[in-house]
């Protein structure tokens, strides 16, 4: 692995891990100030977790291109721009990245490093969910792809925003930040046992989005739409 593709992987390592800090802290310190109150709480949640998208973005794209989401790069190798080594590091990175983000988040508001969720999130429509969200998030980033990191940072994190209130799993839509959520039995919590049909769901709807604008982004003769 050269330097240059060490500090890609890196890039995706911290800024997962600061996007899972981001969305578990701000879901403590929600719970804790919101008294009772989840739609306040998912509301704070949801700021935070949008502002942290946009910096986040902003700040790694230009070093890893800020996918900081194993569906991200999995739609990104499917078109041939990302070769398969580097996307199992990529997701290898976003993976232990978001463990080491919500182990940070857990601690620092002075709960154990690791605690293993009890919140349950499964049946078929929370699961449904994720398909949406994540097919609806991989169009976003495929729509705007031309358009440069300050129009997909806003782009990503109104959409993620709006995903929070218009799924009833509240978006998880990242294989990576679902695997981290999993440790913390807080507001933003999932049981290991849902873990799995969120990421199933996630990986189809990701393929699903990057198949369908294959298909819309694709002239009569072949070539790519600009």
């Amino acid at each position: 692995m050269d330097q240059t593709f060490k500090r890609r992987a890196v890039a995706e390592l911290v800024g997962t891990g600061f996007l899972v800090a981001a969305v578990v802290g701000s879901g403590i310190m929600a719970e804790r100030l919101a008294i009772g109150n989840p739609a306040l709480a998912l509301l704070a949640n949801t700021i935070a977790t949008g502002a942290a998208l946009v910096a986040l973005i902003l700040t790694f794209w230009p070093i890893s291109g800020a996918h900081f989401n194993p569906v991200v790069s999995l739609s990104i190798a499917l078109q041939g721009e990302l070769d398969w080594p580097d996307f199992f590091i990529y997701v290898g990175s976003q993976i232990v990245g978001g463990l080491v983000g919500v182990a940070a988040a857990n601690l620092i508001f002075g709960l154990p490093a690791i605690s293993v969720s009890h919140h349950t999130r499964g049946g078929v429509e929370l699961i449904a969910s994720e398909f949406v969200a994540t097919f609806g998030l991989i169009a976003v980033i495929q729509g705007c792809a031309k358009a440069g990191p300050t129009t997909i940072a806003a782009a990503v994190a109104a959409y993620i925003m709006a995903a929070y209130w218009f799924t009833p799993s509240t978006s998880f839509a990242n294989p990576a930040v679902t695997i981290a959520r999993s440790l913390s039995d807080t507001f933003t919590g999932i049981a290991p046992a849902n873990v799995p049909g969120f990421i199933a769901a996630q990986v189809l709807g990701g393929m699903a989005a990057t198949a369908l604008f294959k298909w819309l982004l694709t002239e009569e003769n072949g070539s790519q739409k600009v």
